[in-house]
């Protein structure tokens, strides 16, 4: 039958279909040309076969120990071998139970996801798989569009011809976003729980595999309702799907939410060097520090920067301690105190939450009292369960304060023993220094660096107290004064026309010895010689010779304050100071980074710092940047007399119970400001030189009788014992140009033969002073002829 013979409506119906078939091949066509052009258009998947996971700026010790680790993105990549079954069961439960049987898309599980929704509202897995949910994350953006979708099917789908499964899981599992800067599942598990994969429970494997979906709105540290109510859901598929047991599963339900925020983990704790690291490498690299492998070596030893930490807090608690107990920290609601008694802490998400909600301080944990009497504290904390405290750990509060159960305390270990604490208002800095080159190695900012990150001893400028006199003395002993040296240890008042009120400066114990020789008054830390000392040299010489110390000198008093130590410096400052009297004289530059390296480990930055060298010859240590030679800025002479002084300052001065270590090669002086508002030592032996500071943040005197003797000194000798251990002592052989000789202690001068008491000196031989005017006529001692045969 022609066309013509048919009917209109068959003819109609015709023309229709014809159209139809010219459509459809029409968009056949354009749907197969658009589908080929995005295909054209999809990345390669080799690159997944070695991703480039932005590997994160590690800052290790010198021995290579991690101290710090830094990148926009936390990761710890493993091998499909090395993820926990468990761990693989959850993640199917939770986001694709058919990943194995499906080919990229799971058109089956799309249905079935869609029938629930129409039937139950409730929206389940089953849209994208875990190749699809890669393929998205990986490669393409987070736009919402019918394109971005059929680029992200045919990639899952081209990635499934191109990888096996295990390596599409195992790749999925190390890059997938889970939260809190985590990516992949080792790094979410040590950033919530502290925790390797293989030591989570399954509870908290449950956790993580609920995390993919909505990773901030699920995150266990943000929102611990939402998270908990997502775990359970992926502890009940996992049951539907018979990966655990219904006693487990119960099990797992039962267990509370116990999410806490890690910080990278580190072998070593010292996260100040580790600061001052990141923000040298990005003055450098910029944002590719953060991504790009670097290895950065530092001068930190890992065995005294341990000690460094100890001892700082230490000495922080022992001052707490000595100026009492300021009471608990919080309370708990009554109702939460009243069910300490009848639910185990470790069952109750109402303490852990409490507990959850205290900050974090180092070594100081808290605690929950559980009950409290005269003899005996039982409390909780998170880190170590249940414990006793008996009546020696917590005397040390009197009986202002009587803690009772619910009371949010502090606790620290002390030996085998459990000790009340208390989070210290005060602060303290630490820096050890090596003399011979200025490679630091151990520094401690703080308390902890994670209650505030200020450097104190890159950033605090606080008074130095008499810790200053020896660069003063130093300048004294180079004008041509000597130990012996005689000067007047009297009041002394200054009528100032600028000042509202006389000044009269006193010492310490407002006290006055007379005249007196220069060694005693640095070992008594005479202020009102000091200032005559200042007066003799000169404020301007004084001004220029305290260069020589690494001191700038547009940042120190021009007045007589200067001789009492009212500069503002930083610890690092001051110990720099004396490594150059520690290493013979030699002005070294403090440094922390000795060696950068790239991902491949080829080096790309090796510090050669100048170098202290005493047996060199004089006219190759000036400064020479070839020669690697630090610069000579005091004379030997001038070095072994300030070197003897600040012996004697150990021996019997002010920092006397240094005795204590046994060692003949200390040297330091103890520094305390006014009002006793900052109390220093700065100490050294010829390998190390080292200063320790205690004061508040804001100045506040810190209490009468808290010098730098009783507060500061403990934390540097509680180091030195830990740094020097192994070191044999080193005293400095007498230089050239120099004898021994005996002197009569009240006026310094020669004593004559036979005389009752009498002190040695070694001194320059163009410096002896005069013979004692009570010498017996016509006997001459050996020194005093000495003395005459220069004239």
């Amino acid at each position: 039958m022609r066309f013509n013979q048919l009917s209109f409506l068959q003819r109609a119906g015709l023309v229709l279909l014809a159209l139809f078939l010219v459509a459809a091949t029409g968009a056949g066509l354009f749907v197969w040309a658009k589908v080929s052009s995005l295909e054209a258009q999809l990345p390669s998947v080799e690159s997944l076969r070695e991703p480039n996971l932005g590997a994160p700026l590690l800052v290790l010790s010198a021995e290579g120990k991690r101290m710090g680790e830094f990148g926009a993105e936390r990761r710890s990549p493993l091998r499909y071998e090395q993820f926990p079954k468990p761990l693989l069961q959850a993640f199917l439960a939770a986001e694709d139970d058919r990943f194995f049987e499906h080919s990229g898309v799971d058109f089956f599980g799309l249905v079935r996801a869609a029938l629930k929704l129409a039937a139950t509202g409730e929206k389940r897995q089953g849209g994208s798989t875990i190749t699809m949910q890669l393929a998205r994350n990986v490669f393409l953006t987070p736009e919402r569009s019918y394109e971005r979708k059929i680029k992200e099917i045919l990639l899952a789908r081209k990635m499934e011809r191109e990888l096996d499964k295990q390596r599409i899981f195992e790749i999925y599992l190390n890059r997938i976003f889970l939260g809190s800067r985590a990516y992949g599942v080792a790094a979410a598990a040590h950033v919530y729980f502290g925790k390797p994969l293989d030591q989570l429970t399954l509870a908290e494997t449950a956790v993580l595999a609920g995390l993919p979906k909505a990773p901030s709105r699920d995150n266990p540290l943000v929102n611990p309702t939402a998270a908990k109510d997502r775990r359970n859901y992926v502890l009940r598929r996992m049951r539907e799907l018979g990966f655990i047991t219904e006693p487990a599963y119960r099990q797992a339900l039962d267990e509370p939410l116990l999410a806490r925020e890690h910080p990278p983990q580190v072998e070593i704790e010292a996260h100040y060097v580790a600061e001052m690291v990141r923000a040298a490498m990005f003055e450098k690299y910029g944002e590719q520090a953060y991504t790009a492998g670097y290895r950065v070596y530092t001068t930190v030893q890992a065995g005294r920067q341990e000690a460094a930490n100890a001892a700082l807090r230490k000495a922080l608690l022992d001052y707490e301690e000595r100026h009492g107990y300021s009471g608990p920290e919080a309370k708990a609601e009554p109702e939460l105190a009243a069910t300490l008694e009848r639910i185990s802490p470790d069952r109750n998400e109402a303490a852990q939450a409490l507990l959850r909600s205290r900050p974090r301080l180092a070594d100081l944990p808290a605690a929950l009292v559980l009950s409290a009497s005269p003899e005996q504290l039982e409390v909780y904390s998170l880190e170590r369960g249940v414990e006793s405290i008996d009546a020696k750990g917590f005397a040390w509060t009197g009986k202002k304060y009587k803690l009772a159960v619910g009371d949010v305390v502090r606790i620290r270990a002390s030996g085998d023993k459990l000790r009340l604490s208390q989070k210290p208002g005060v602060q303290g800095a630490f820096v050890a220094v090596e003399p011979q080159d200025g490679a630091i190695r151990a520094l401690v900012g703080g308390y902890d660096f994670f209650a505030g990150k200020y450097n104190r001893v890159t950033q605090a400028r606080r008074q130095a107290g008499s810790g200053f006199k020896p660069f003063l003395y130093a300048s004294a002993l180079a004008k041509g004064y000597t130990p012996a040296s005689i000067f007047l240890d009297a009041p002394i008042v200054f009528d100032d026309p600028n000042l509202e009120s006389e000044w009269r400066p006193s010492n310490y114990d407002e006290d006055f010895k007379g005249p007196m020789r220069l060694r005693e008054a640095l070992v008594q830390s005479r202020n009102l010689v000091s200032i005559r000392v200042l007066q003799a040299v000169g404020m301007g010489y004084a001004l220029n010779y305290a260069q020589n110390f690494g001191l700038d000198k547009t940042r120190l008093p021009r007045d007589l304050t200067f001789s009492l130590g009212s500069a503002a410096l930083t610890p690092l400052e001051i110990a720099r100071g004396y490594a150059v009297i520690a290493n013979g004289g030699f002005l070294v530059q403090p440094y922390f980074i000795s060696r950068i390296e790239d991902a491949r480990g080829q080096v790309l930055f090796e510090a050669k710092p100048v170098r202290a060298c005493p047996e060199c010859p004089a006219e190759i240590t000036a400064g020479d940047p070839a020669a690697q030679l630090a610069a000579r800025t005091l004379d030997p002479q001038t070095v072994y007399m300030l070197n003897s002084m600040l012996h004697d300052v150990t021996v019997r001065g002010t920092a006397a119970a240094v005795n204590a270590m046994g060692r003949r090669d200390l040297g330091g002086k103890t520094g305390t400001s006014n009002d006793e508002t900052d109390a220093w030592f700065n100490g050294y032996q010829a390998t190390l030189a080292a200063t320790a500071w205690i004061g508040y943040d804001t100045p506040t005197p810190l209490g009468r009788g808290e010098v730098g003797g009783r507060a500061a000194l403990p934390m540097w000798m509680d180091f030195m014992r830990v740094a020097l251990k192994g070191v044999p002592e080193q005293v400095a052989p007498r230089p050239a140009g120099m004898t021994d000789v005996r002197l009569n202690p009240e006026n310094g001068k020669l004593a004559w033969e036979g005389a009752g008491k009498v002190i040695y000196e070694t001194l320059p031989l163009e410096r002896l002073p005069p013979q004692d005017d009570g010498a017996i006529p016509g006997h001459e001692s050996e020194a005093g002829q000495a003395a005459q045969d220069l004239f």
